[in-house]
This record gives C-alpha cells, sequence and structure tokens, in this order.
C-alpha cells in the first residue's frame, strides 16, 4: 500500500472564490445576538439551536466568556433566549445550569434544538480529557435536563430528525477518525438510527467531502432537517483551507472557511441522497461574517424554522454573533440537483 498516494489524494486542493445564492436573504437587523445581549459575561455568542413551540421562539446558544475587547475567552457555557418574531430576543439572565456527571467533563457546547412529539430535545458536543463526545437530552422546562445518551469519542454535530422514520429515530452526525485519514482534517456526513434515541446503529456513510465541491477538508450537519414533500432539507456546513490566508481573527493564523450548504434525503429512505446543490448556500460576505471576529470567514449553520413556504436559517458568524437569513423553501428544493 502506497501511504503517499493516499495522503495525496486526501490533501486539499484549493476551492477559489465562492459567492452566496441569490435565493438567500440575509435580515436587515443582523446581527440579531451579540455578546452586547447577554446579561452574564461574555464574549462570544454563536452557533445557537432554535425550535419553535406554539408562538414562541427559544433558543440556545453558545457563549464563550471572557473579554471581546481583550480578545480572551475564559470558558464556555450556555445561553437561553426566548423570542416572539424570531428576531428579536430576550437573554435570561443567567446561563443554562448544565453540565454532565462525568468526571474527564470540561464543557458542553454548540446546541441544537429539534421537538419529535412535543418534546424538546437538545444535542451536543462535550469536549473531555478522553475525546470529544455527542451528547442528547431531554427537557421540559430548559432547567432539567435528562442525558439520554453520550457517545464514544470522537464524534460531534448531531441533529436528530423531527419525526421517526420507518418507526426508528433517526441522527446525522459527523465522527472525525484522524488517525484513518493518515493525520489529516478530512471528515463527512453519516447516518445512524435508534428505537430509543439511546442505542444508535445502521450506520452508514451519507454524504462525503469529495461529494461537495466547495468543501476539500471537512463536511458536517447544521440544522436538524426539514420535512417538505419533496424530501427532506438538510442543511449542512462545509469547510476549505487555503494557506494563503492568513491572520483572519484573534488567532496568530486562521486558513478555514465555513460555508452553508443543502441537500435533499428521501423522506421514506433518508439513507439515500435525492438531490444536492453544487453550490454553497451560504458564503461569508457580510463584514459581521468576514471581520473584526474571533474567526473570521465562517457561517455555521444551526437551527432552521419553516413557516408556510419561508425558511429561517439561524447561524453562527465568524465564531462571534449570531444571524439570520430567510429563503423560499421550494428555491431550495429547485437547487438540489439529481445526486
Amino acid at each position: 500500500m502506497d501511504l503517499s498516494k493516499i495522503r495525496e489524494n486526501f490533501e486539499p486542493k484549493p476551492v477559489g472564490e465562492l459567492k452566496s445564492q441569490n435565493i438567500i436573504k440575509r435580515h436587515p437587523a443582523n446581527p440579531i445576538l451579540t455578546y452586547k445581549d447577554v446579561p452574564y459575561i461574555s464574549a462570544l455568542v454563536f452557533n445557537p439551536g432554535v425550535c419553535k413551540l406554539k408562538d414562541r421562539y427559544i433558543m440556545v446558544f453558545r457563549n464563550d466568556y471572557g473579554s471581546f475587547e481583550e480578545k480572551r475567552i475564559d470558558g464556555t457555557n450556555l445561553g437561553l433566549a426566548l423570542s416572539k418574531d424570531g428576531i428579536k430576543w430576550k437573554v435570561k439572565p443567567e446561563p443554562l445550569h448544565f453540565t454532565l456527571n462525568e468526571k474527564d467533563f470540561i464543557r458542553v457546547y454548540d446546541p441544537r434544538l429539534v421537538t419529535i412529539e412535543e418534546k424538546i430535545y437538545m444535542t451536543f458536543a462535550v469536549d473531555t480529557w478522553h475525546g470529544i463526545r455527542a451528547g442528547i437530552a431531554k427537557t421540559e422546562d430548559f432547567e432539567q435536563f435528562e442525558i439520554i445518551d453520550l457517545s464514544t469519542p470522537d464524534n460531534r454535530n448531531i441533529v436528530l430528525f423531527p419525526e421517526k422514520v420507518n418507526s426508528m429515530y433517526v441522527r446525522l452526525e459527523r465522527p472525525f477518525p484522524v488517525y484513518g485519514r493518515l493525520g489529516l482534517e478530512r471528515f463527512d456526513i453519516w447516518i445512524s438510527f435508534s428505537p430509543d434515541l439511546r442505542y444508535w446503529g445502521d450506520s452508514k456513510l451519507l454524504l462525503a467531502v469529495e461529494d461537495v465541491l466547495f468543501a476539500n477538508i471537512k463536511i458536517g450537519p447544521g440544522a436538524p432537517p426539514i420535512k417538505t414533500d419533496s424530501g427532506w432539507l438538510v442543511i449542512f456546513h462545509a469547510v476549505d483551507i487555503d494557506s494563503s490566508r492568513g491572520k483572519n481573527g484573534w488567532e496568530e493564523k486562521w486558513t478555514k472557511r465555513y460555508t452553508a450548504g443543502v441537500m435533499l434525503l428521501d423522506l421514506k429512505n433518508p439513507t439515500k441522497v435525492l438531490g444536492l446543490c453544487k453550490e454553497p448556500l451560504i458564503v461569508p460576505e457580510e463584514k459581521y461574517e468576514t471581520s473584526d471576529g474571533f474567526r473570521n470567514n465562517v457561517v455555521f449553520p444551526t437551527g432552521a424554522i419553516l413557516e408556510g413556504d419561508e425558511l429561517k436559517i439561524y447561524y453562527g458568524a465568524a465564531d462571534t454573533v449570531i444571524c439570520l437569513a430567510t429563503t423560499k423553501v421550494e428555491d431550495l428544493v429547485s437547487t438540489c440537483e439529481e445526486f
């Protein structure tokens, strides 16, 4: 086996210039949530999970606290915000009291929210001293949480489908097998099934990096899938790297760019990709996405709410603020070419 040739196939090739699709409309109030809106210590707010119950919007967001002005991060917790219109948000006075009784626990971050049979579920990433795990919790009031499942390392970006398919719960996930990829960062989207949200299996590769023309190192689930007559709409994130990029944020060097893409899965067999948009859906272009942030050139979609024919897409921008974009769901479906 010639490992050098295998590694050569994995080495990222520059993607080049990209632009957002004209069907995407960024909200004029963007960013809709910043650290200045948080009534406790905060430096960066991003990657929100969002759901809607009756006439109320609920958001759980990642809060990296420290000092924005001093470009300092001291830790991470989760914040809770409510809204009547999905645009103007009121943050609760304290962070969520959410932790894990694991002796190697470090922090929880990057939540996603979904309702299944009128019950609220939150998926999240967990840093531990033995690797990154993905978790599923259930809550009724965002005060008490029942931990249902924690994956083995290393897994992340878990999103749940909003209903069972063929009597099984379904989730998308993004394991990251560094050892199996010769030490390179090259990760794909997988799909798994469960009878009870606790025991997961029948896992399959759903979409690979090489399937996405605007990614060259990794892709991953974004917002929970949206059910349409044409199939399950999945908003995902895609990452390309370019060594010519320099200091794009607080760190000495940040050479990645995060964009948003969309694919369509079969309603009855979600392991089947019906369509994929060959171009990115949202590309970092606005100032709040490309500059003055912790990590610039980042659009990271983590929430989607369908209202009539309009889809609200919530995303983190520059790992610093929370933004909103809208589009017509039929336009999204039409962009997905046969896979």
